[in-house]
């Protein structure tokens, strides 16, 4: 197997235009403005790319994956962490659109091509709002923070140094 050149991904998805589905995003430039972080550590916005994603995954040895999630039985602004193993059991809507791929989706093409990160962890934020606009609901924009000092606290747990920007 090639040699991957990202020690940990930390990867933002999400729909800038459809309110708290950008979450991932907004919390990938939180990062980038407030924090610098060491060699081997890759912030990346994936938007929507789809099948785009897959050399970011392919890539990296480690991945956390930020998103908004509908799942049934929690209400808006819950943060829940799960693994990959935990995702692909469960009933959770990952794709904007019938004809675009999902993230779960992207992670099966990596497995069969042999090439899936070692560890894969889901930071996902339940929605209030998901329909046509730039802003954050007043009940999601708070994990933004929240999910950034996860980030933080896990890539300093990792033994590598996280500067303030």
């Amino acid at each position: 197997m090639e040699e991957r050149t990202t020690r940990i991904a930390i990867i933002g998805i999400g729909n800038l235009l459809m309110a708290d589905e950008g979450f991932g995003v907004h919390v990938i430039r939180h990062l980038e403005d407030n924090y610098v972080f060491p060699k081997g550590v890759r912030l990346i916005d994936c938007g929507t790319a789809g099948i785009y994603m897959a050399p970011v995954f392919e890539q990296a040895k480690e991945t956390v994956i930020i998103d908004a999630a509908s799942i049934k039985g929690y209400p808006p602004g819950t943060l829940l962490k799960m693994n990959h193993t935990e995702m692909t059991g469960r009933q959770i809507q990952s794709s904007m659109s019938p004809h675009q791929l999902g993230v779960l989706e992207v992670l099966e093409i990596c497995r069969l091509r042999e090439k899936l990160p070692s560890s894969i962890e889901f930071l996902l934020v339940i929605p209030e709002k998901v329909e046509p606009g730039t802003k954050l609901s007043k009940t999601v924009e708070p994990k933004v923070t929240e999910v950034a000092r996860i980030i933080v606290k896990r890539i300093e747990d990792m033994g590598l140094d996280v500067k303030d920007a």
